[in-house]
């Protein structure tokens, strides 16, 4: 429809509906602003057209299953109220053309030329990933226009990168694929782009959280086709707030620690015949000890306990979430957190001073060892970024506060789960 239109059903009673499903009652104003932004950003990069469209996809928040993904392990996760808007309309082309607002970025994309650059890296590469992931996997491209927001966390494990793929799968999608792809499909494209077009070794948690919407256990013990089970549950009625907190550096040039993990996850595996971990019994490995520490290592040991021992957490937790015990669900948070720290051990980078992710959760833990009550883990990828908190709503804001005198003014997000994931928004106005 014509941009006029669009902006005009942005202020009708269903897009007041959407909006509040989406971001909360108090959150509608601003994203309707937003909104119509991209609009306003798109008529004036691209001009008037008769086509355009609204995208959103969110970005996630992991609740549990740290790491497990890559070897076809299970993960508790959502899509938060933080997301990347877009405005978006084919052109004809054989060229996509996008703007971000947020980066500062404009740049073209020839669909005749998918080729990665020679430093596999930025927004660029992981663009030409995801058009190359698609033709591979014989859907269709075609070219298009997009003018982009973002108030994802960028490199902070909240997956602005994820958020943006999904959101570019999202648009091929609707303008080419007749809406038929589905979200395991959008998850497999934004894999290839990361593991192909940025040599980075990862999984599909975070394509899969960013797309499906709500709360959603996901097992990749089949990664063609991952179990997903939707969770219907509502923090807000425990009255507790999650909270997401930024602790410096970003991650975006960690990709080597980052691909260490599932490369070692693997090497255990391989001690006996398999790919992945997900193919090995843990009652093998522990019996096997001293030969996987001499074949893959002390750390690839350590870093499969938590595998097999975080695998458990997550079908905990969501046994504790269904029959509402939602201390026991705290406390193995706490004990995801503490796996991740001890096992896993990607809190910190081996011989760096940087000490960010540890500084929050030191202070963290000694926040909530005063009052009682609450849970805190590494959140996302780790070695940088951000940590998750969950508090009662009664401390909240005496906790961010504390927090922000360590951390830094405006690096703690309360955040929600949101119940869509990447979607084009046109329907639901």
């Amino acid at each position: 429809m014509r941009t006029d239109m669009l902006t005009e059903r942005l202020n009708g009673d269903k897009a007041e509906r959407f909006f509040k499903e989406m971001y909360g009652k108090d959150g509608v104003a601003e994203n309707r602003a937003r909104y119509a932004k991209v609009i306003e950003g798109f008529r004036r990069e691209f001009g008037e057209t008769e086509d355009i469209s609204l995208f959103s996809s969110a970005g996630r928040t992991e609740i549990s299953g740290n790491h497990t993904d890559h070897n076809h392990g299970r993960v508790l996760a959502g899509s938060i109220n933080l997301d990347c808007v877009a405005a978006a309309a084919p052109n004809g082309r054989d060229e996509v053309r996008i703007v971000s607002e947020t980066y500062d970025q404009k740049f073209t994309v020839s669909l005749k030329d998918l080729s990665p650059s020679a430093k596999m890296a930025g927004t660029v590469d992981l663009t030409k990933g995801m058009f190359k992931g698609l033709l591979e996997m014989g859907h269709s491209v075609g070219g298009f226009d997009a003018y982009i927001t973002s108030n994802v966390i960028s490199a902070a494990g909240v997956s602005s990168s994820a958020a943006y793929e999904m959101l570019i799968c999202s648009m091929a999608d609707t303008f080419f694929n007749d809406g038929k792809l589905g979200v395991v499909t959008y998850a497999h494209v934004g894999k290839y782009a990361e593991n192909r077009y940025w040599n980075k070794g990862s999984g599909m948690l975070d394509q899969m959280a960013c797309a499906v919407g709500g709360m959603v256990a996901i097992d990749f013990k089949d990664p063609q086709d991952p179990a997903v089970e939707k969770i219907d549950y509502d923090f807000g009625a425990q009255d507790h707030s999650l909270i997401i907190v930024q602790t410096g550096k970003g991650h975006a040039d960690l990709s080597e620690e980052y691909s260490s993990i599932p490369n070692e996850m693997m090497a255990v595996a391989h001690v006996f015949g398999k790919d992945y971990l997900a193919e090995v019994s843990e009652d093998e490995v522990v019996e096997n000890a001293a030969k996987v520490i001499a074949e893959a290592g002390g750390r690839a040991f350590l870093r499969a306990l938590h595998f097999f021992e975080e695998n458990r957490r997550v079908g905990l937790q969501v046994a504790a979430l269904r029959e509402n015990r939602f201390d026991d669900f705290l406390k193995l948070i706490t004990e995801s957190g503490n796996s991740s720290w001890k096992w896993l051990q990607n809190c910190y980078v081996g011989g760096s001073t940087e000490q960010g992710i540890t500084t929050a959760l030191a202070l963290t833990e000694l926040f909530i060892k005063e009052k009682g009550c609450g849970a805190c883990r590494v959140h996302g990828g780790g070695f940088a970024g951000v940590i998750m908190a969950m508090l009662p709503n009664r401390f909240a804001d005496e906790y961010i506060a504390y927090i922000e005198r360590a951390m830094g003014a405006g690096s703690a997000y309360r955040m929600s789960i949101r119940p869509y994931g990447a979607v084009c928004v046109d329907r639901f106005i």
